[in-house]
């Protein structure tokens, strides 16, 4: 028995030193994630961690075009962004007021920019507009749940869908370019933590990420047809291979958090009560840097990156040996874990009784 935890102790720790290496790149020194010239659409721009990837990649030396509803939110986030500028001479920013969770205003998002982009489409589109209503799925009005459904999951795939069809069009300038040196074009979604484990509380908001990265996987996969549609014939294909990306955040400290903390159930706040926080600028470049990275699902900080490898199922790994060996220590918390939520969970009603959940 002693010999035995040794060794579990040991392959622990092992584990634990090698899933720190890979965080921090030891082990992908390539940047998957080039930005510097290029244009990037973020929507959500105009607050939270929209904004805080702006002005991270406005550092980098892209220039940035950020969405969404108010105006005002719009101009003063664009000043915050340019100022972070890493060439202000060259690089080049611009907002623009839609409301994402109609298909017509993505389709007018991605023309605008590519009329702005001096008629060339957006390197990188980043689906980041989203908000959460942690309510109980029983309290929670049939139009809420549309909301929530519109805003976190088809505002992604309107935007997928109207990016993804200009990046597939041939290119007048592909004839004369090396097809082996155009850069790959990304389109981001940000998901959540939530869609890899149920918490109570959050059935209005964890239905449209979950679906949200059901649609990132199918992606992967969907955009290997266009890649190698290139290969065959480069002037009339796509000018540039399509990757497919979906970060998942955990807590981020903004003022859309705020909202959610007066609509949380008491439950909720028990189960999340010790969860790691994250400000726009800590989310920002810890996304940032699993792109960089390569990665394909993306998670932002330790919790997050256990939850990933215990329900990745299908998806794509990101580092097939630290991610099979997680999975295997996080099957075996889950052992514990997973009563303990339930139990909290169960004790709060016993408690409480059915009045509580309203």
């Amino acid at each position: 028995m002693a010999i035995g935890l040794f060794w579990a102790t040991t392959c622990l720790c092992v584990l634990l030193f090698v899933l720190a290496l890979d965080i921090m790149g030891v082990f992908s020194r390539k940047n998957h994630f080039e930005v510097d010239g290029r244009t990037v659409v973020i929507t959500g721009g105009s607050q939270g961690m929209g904004r805080g990837l702006a002005k991270l990649l406005a550092q980098k030396g892209a220039s940035i075009v950020i969405v969404a509803r108010n105006k005002q939110k719009l101009e003063d986030a664009l000043k915050y962004i340019s100022s972070a500028a890493k060439n202000p001479q060259t690089q080049r920013f611009h907002s623009i007021s839609a409301d994402v969770t109609k298909p017509e205003e993505s389709e007018r998002i991605i023309t605008e920019v590519t009329a702005w982009n001096n008629g060339n489409p957006p390197d990188i589109v980043w689906a980041n507009a989203g908000s959460a209503h942690p309510t109980l799925f029983l309290d929670t009005p049939p139009e809420t749940l549309r909301s929530q459904m519109d805003i976190n999951y088809f505002a992604a795939a309107y935007l997928a869908q109207a990016a993804l069809k200009t990046w597939i069009k041939p290119s007048p300038s592909a004839a004369n370019a090396n097809p082996k040196l155009a850069k790959p074009r990304h389109f981001i979604m940000t998901s959540s933590v939530v869609s890899f484990v149920g918490v109570a509380g959050y059935g209005p908001y964890a239905g449209p990420k979950s679906a949200m990265r059901s649609l990132a996987d199918t992606l992967h996969s969907e955009v290997n047809l266009y890649n190698g549609a290139r290969r065959k014939d480069h002037i009339n294909g796509p000018p540039a291979d399509i990757k497919i990306h979906c970060v998942m955040p955990g807590t981020i400290t903004s003022p859309g958090y705020e909202e959610e903390e007066k609509l949380k159930h008491p439950v909720t706040k028990i189960l999340e009560k010790d969860d790691p926080s994250q400000t726009e600028d800590e989310v920002a470049k810890a996304a940032v840097n699993g792109l960089e990275k390569g990665g394909f699902i993306i998670t932002t900080q330790l919790l997050g990156h256990a939850m990933r490898a215990s329900a990745l199922g299908g998806s794509q790994r990101n580092n097939w040996f630290v991610d099979t060996v997680f999975s295997w220590v996080v099957a075996v918390a889950w052992l514990f874990i997973g009563p303990d939520l339930d139990g909290k969970v169960f004790a709060y009603g016993k408690n409480h009784g059915l009045a509580a959940s309203k």
